[in-house]
């Protein structure tokens, strides 16, 4: 079976590429254009492989209610309403055209994710390179299926959904005609605490779907995306921000600049690592064979003498023969003089 991959903006996703980093601006710019530029030209300075938005009004994602059902309990925005929280956050749809236009003027690629049929005709209309479906439209079949109607590589994102409806979501974006999908592993927990990413959870979907598989990440530090990529994963997606401290919505969850060119570095080191199955002497290690242990004579011998344990031991070089040989060297007689602290060699003995 071929591995599975996807290709955003020319560049090749899979478990046997260097990771893809994605960094998410979400509600990031806190209201200013600027800072979105700002954010984007950050991430492509930290050595991220993408940035990506999100394309909603709070008109397209909820109602404007104050009744219970539409007032936030608990977490992060306890006591808000949803309304009052995505008039915060959104990104202004007039906004788009210039971000799209400052991140491939600096070379990094940018997309989005849409929560409606009008923010992917937005998207259509800027040309962007892929989709990301957020874990909370990951059971709204026909925007997936919309989605899919592009022919764009599409990325869901799976928090919450159990193993049926991730099948369902990839099952709409296949009918829909999508030919590249990738999933990612999610806890939508703002911020989310490592042990209830459950890490195991990836290789078993990447088995059970046979999709490029990722993490979407919305721990407070690097370790749980590190781990992820021994675990299989071929994607990354963390919120980032200018400033922890700034304020905003998510701002408190996402990495500053140092943290996402780390995770850039050390994703791609962790990958490297990985390797393949591989028993043999590795190329860092040939200048440390002379550092075994190997057999030396530690007296001096005439020729024809026989060899007692007291005249060899087993001793760092390595330039003797292997101590597995000691056995067969002792009782054997020299064939020619030896000198003490030289090594146990094939000619200097008489089989």
């Amino acid at each position: 079976m071929a591995t599975p991959s996807i290709t955003i903006a020319g560049r090749k996703i899979s478990i046997n590429e260097e990771p893809y980093v994605i960094a998410e601006l979400s509600a990031n710019h806190n209201g200013k254009l600027e800072t979105a530029f700002q954010i984007i030209e950050a991430a492509a300075k930290a050595g991220a492989d993408a940035v990506k938005l999100q394309t909603y009004r709070p008109d397209t994602i909820t109602l404007n209610s104050d009744a219970e059902d539409f007032i936030i309990k608990g977490g992060l925005w306890d006591g808000r309403s949803l309304y009052e929280l995505y008039e915060e956050a959104h990104m202004p749809w007039e906004w788009h055209k210039p971000l799209f236009e400052h991140a491939r003027k600096i070379g990094i690629p940018i997309f989005s994710s849409p929560f409606d049929t009008t923010a992917v005709d937005l998207l259509e209309d800027l040309n962007t390179p892929a989709y990301k479906i957020a874990s909370f439209e990951a059971v709204d079949l026909p925007l997936i299926r919309y989605v899919a109607a592009t022919g764009k590589p599409m990325i869901i994102s799976t928090g919450m959904a159990n193993a049926e409806e991730i099948q369902e979501a990839i099952t709409a974006a296949r009918e829909g005609g999508c030919k590249e999908l990738a999933i990612l592993h999610c806890v939508t927990g703002y911020p989310a605490p490592a042990e209830d990413y459950n890490l195991r959870t990836i290789p078993d979907m990447i088995e059970r779907f046979g999709l490029v598989t990722g993490l979407s990440d919305h721990t407070l530090d690097n370790t749980t995306a590190i781990a992820s990529i021994v675990k299989g994963a071929s994607l990354i997606e963390k919120h980032f921000t200018l400033n922890r401290n700034g304020g905003g919505p998510d701002d408190s969850f996402s990495l500053e600049p140092a943290d996402l060119a780390a995770l850039c570095k050390d994703s791609k080191t962790a990958w490297k690592a990985l390797g393949e199955v591989n028993y043999g002497r590795k190329s860092s290690e040939h200048g440390n064979i002379q550092f075994r242990r190997s057999l030396y004579f530690v007296k001096d011998m005439k020729a024809g003498e026989v060899i007692t344990e007291d005249c060899v031991r087993s001793v760092r070089p390595g330039f003797g023969l292997a101590p597995k040989e000691l056995e067969k060297v002792i009782g054997a007689k020299t064939s020619k003089v030896v000198v003490a602290n030289t090594p146990v060699s094939l000619d200097s003995l008489s089989l």
